[in-house]
């Protein structure tokens, strides 16, 4: 009889821990999804994509949901099914409030035709599900999750220290800066002022920018000391930070900006200098969310 209690006591605290964890994948859906689910431009996106490049978009957010749940998921995972399954609620938290606002907004009404419903909503859910499972981490979810794997070390040590030295991999820690720069690019990418801008900027302008792209996401990981940066020892050089994560960060930052650029169709009928400047306007942006996805996730 007692195993039994202790039993439904386990399930139910299961259960409270995992609608907890949709709870807070809800609010950081609409926190982070929320300044693209009122941008216009966007809205239209919806409706005039290509439908080859927003089903490559919607694809390739699976697997990247995939991953980033084995490092935040809304329990904390250990199989690649429980991957998952986070990865599939997070993908389906996005869909729930994109849809719910855009309703709500009047931007979805009666009578649209249902490719123009589905377009804007699976564009929307996009940063919507990465924000369902960023939540977990800036919501609450991360000291319950750490108390937990304090208690699994002490089970089974060389288990935890593994998990330990795969979730600190180099590999691992590029992808979290791509997140990151993806993120941020997601916002700024569909404005009108991305190409405004590019457009504005002399060579100069580009080269400053450059410049100061990769000098502020040394100086947020590094020279800065925030919070979760990388501390180098006094026998490893300079040099060393800035080849092997600031160079590698900026060079990621400049291809998730590419590709997001093409994706909304900012690049269409182009020439390759133009192409060139606005690229390099959205990688501040990106380069940006790359060195804070280090400190934050």
């Amino acid at each position: 009889m007692n195993n039994a209690t202790a039993s439904a006591e386990d399930l139910r605290l299961e259960r409270n821990r995992f609608l907890a964890g949709l709870l807070r994948g809800a609010g950081g859906a609409l926190i982070f999804g929320l300044p693209m689910l009122m941008t216009m431009e966007l809205w239209s996106l919806g409706f005039t994509i290509e439908p080859l490049r927003l089903l490559l978009s919607v694809t390739l957010t699976v697997p990247l949901l995939f991953i980033l749940a084995q490092r935040m998921g809304f329990e904390r995972t250990f199989t690649w099914h429980e991957a998952i399954r986070d990865a599939t609620v997070a993908f389906a938290i996005g869909i729930v409030v994109s849809l719910v606002l855009l309703v709500m907004l009047g931007v979805l009404k009666t009578g649209m035709p249902p490719d123009e419903w589905v377009g804007k909503v699976a564009i929307q859910s996009i940063p919507a599900s990465i924000g369902a499972l960023l939540g977990r981490s800036q919501l609450g979810g991360q000291k319950e999750d750490d108390e937990e794997a304090g208690d699994e070390a002490d089970e089974d040590p060389d288990e935890e220290d593994e998990a330990d030295r795969i979730g600190s991999s180099y590999p691992r820690e590029l992808f979290m800066m791509a997140i990151g720069a993806l993120f941020l690019s997601l916002n700024v990418a569909p404005t009108e002022e991305v190409a405004l801008i590019s457009y504005k900027m002399t060579h100069w302008h580009t080269l400053v920018a450059i410049f100061a792209s990769i000098t502020l996401m040394h100086g947020f990981v590094y020279a800065l000391a925030f919070r979760g940066g990388h501390e180098l020892s006094e026998d490893t050089p300079r040099w060393h930070a800035f080849v092997r994560f600031t160079v590698p960060g900026y060079v990621i930052a400049v291809a998730i900006s590419l590709y997001v650029l093409w994706v909304f169709g900012r690049l269409d009928d182009t020439a390759w200098t133009q192409i060139l400047m606005t690229t390099i306007v959205l990688a501040f942006p990106a380069s940006i969310g790359a060195a804070a996805a280090r400190l934050i996730l």
